[in-house]
This record gives structure tokens, C-alpha cells and sequence, in this order.
């Protein structure tokens, strides 16, 4: 072999070893970037099963709706950003103190339903409880979804049954992503979707805050939560 061929050999290992090494780096920021995500992804499938119709048919019928913070009326919490306020998908309730106040406070079921979701949702959301509702409007069977987002416990577990002013969990700060508060959102949907918080197109969102108060089903007097069951 001559020395040319024997420079020429040298010259393409190390060449291959350089893409190799490229290569490497490359899939290997890859990882980085996106590994969790793609560990994670399974965990959402269920997300896009449809509840059946015999788990539907079952649901009890809510006949009256709380606020989840605060009092059962929506005293001792605020709004501090309303649905649609921002392209907002739902309200963040806060405690009346403000900043890390309510950080553990609290949270009660709306009204009486079964729990489709109870886990951590992501970057961004913290823990996550989606509880299912069926309701009477003119006559016709509807379903609802709640929506408690950023808590700092969960106290129930999926295809639980939970009663109106249940606590199903405490105020929290998404991991410390924010100030203590809760994400509530209402939606159109049965399916245990975590969803995106905020969008232009809110078709399948509901106000939160108006529904609950178009459907409370007590009168201003009543006051207190539910008693345990």
C-alpha cells in the first residue's frame, strides 16, 4: 500500500468519525429537547377514548352547581382572570389575600359527578382533576365537564364518584410556576382532554363563573357546603 493510499484511509476514518460523532450530538440534543415529552405521551391516549354511553346513563343528575373556592357562592375568592379575558380559557380564582395566600387552601367538587382525570398535566398545568357532570336544562340530559388545574394535592382518583362541596384537592402553584391559585375551567366535553388554557376559539368552553350561576339551583339564603356523604 502506498503512503498516499495509507493518508487517504487515515483521512476517511477520522472523517467518519467526526459525522459519527455529529450524529451523535445531534440525536442526542434531541433527546434532550423532547425525551420527556415522548415518555410521557402514552399517559394522554386515554384522553381520546370516549366515555361509554353506560357510564354516562349512570351519572347522577346534579341539581345544583358551587363555586369551587371560597364559599359555595363564590365569597372569600376572586377572579383574576376571566374567561376570555386574554384569549383565557377559564377563570383563575384566587383567594381573597392575594400572592401565596390560599396556597393549600381547599377545593371542592362543583356538583355532584365522576372524576375522568386526576394527574399531573404537563409543564405549565401542575396537577389536574377532570370531573364529569350530568345535568337537566328544558327537559334534556346534558354533560359537563370541571376543570381544576395547578393544584398542590389531588384527594381523589379517576372513575371515582364525587358529591357537590366533596374536596377533591388544594390550592397549588403548578410546581411553583406561579403565584398560588386555581385554573377552573367548564366544558362541552366528555372526554378527559387537558387542553391548551388559552385560545382565540373558545367553541366547546363554557363561562365558568355564568354557568355555575345560571345553574346554582339554590336560593341566596342557602348557604354552607353539601354535608360528607
Amino acid at each position: 500500500m502506498t503512503e498516499g493510499m495509507r493518508k487517504w484511509r487515515r483521512a476517511l476514518f477520522y472523517f467518519l468519525v467526526l459525522v459519527a460523532a455529529a450524529l451523535l450530538a445531534f440525536f442526542a440534543d434531541i433527546a434532550v429537547r423532547i425525551g420527556d415529552e415522548l415518555i410521557a405521551r402514552p399517559q394522554f391516549y386515554p384522553a381520546l377514548q370516549m366515555v361509554p354511553a353506560s357510564e354516562l346513563a349512570s351519572l347522577p343528575l346534579a341539581t345544583r352547581f358551587d363555586f369551587p373556592l371560597g364559599s359555595e357562592h363564590g365569597a372569600m375568592a376572586y377572579n383574576a382572570q376571566r374567561f376570555t379575558e386574554n384569549k383565557h380559557l377559564g377563570d383563575d380564582l384566587n383567594g381573597i389575600g392575594g400572592e401565596d395566600s390560599d396556597l393549600g387552601d381547599p377545593i371542592f367538587t362543583i356538583a355532584d359527578g365522576c372524576v375522568l382525570l386526576a394527574r399531573d398535566g404537563g409543564p405549565g398545568w401542575g396537577n389536574v382533576i377532570i370531573v364529569l357532570h350530568a345535568y337537566d336544562e328544558k327537559c334534556q340530559r346534558k354533560y359537563a365537564q370541571s376543570y381544576y388545574a395547578h393544584l398542590q394535592t389531588m384527594l381523589v382518583t379517576a372513575r371515582e364518584e364525587v358529591w357537590r362541596g366533596e374536596q377533591i384537592g388544594t390550592v397549588g402553584t403548578a410546581q411553583g410556576r406561579y403565584w398560588a391559585h386555581l385554573h377552573f375551567e367548564m366544558r362541552e366535553f366528555i372526554t378527559p382532554y387537558i387542553g391548551p388554557g388559552y385560545r382565540q376559539d373558545t367553541r366547546g368552553w363554557l363561562d365558568p363563573s355564568a354557568f355555575i350561576q345560571a345553574h346554582r339551583g339554590a336560593p341566596a339564603d342557602d348557604v354552607g357546603r353539601a354535608p360528607a356523604r
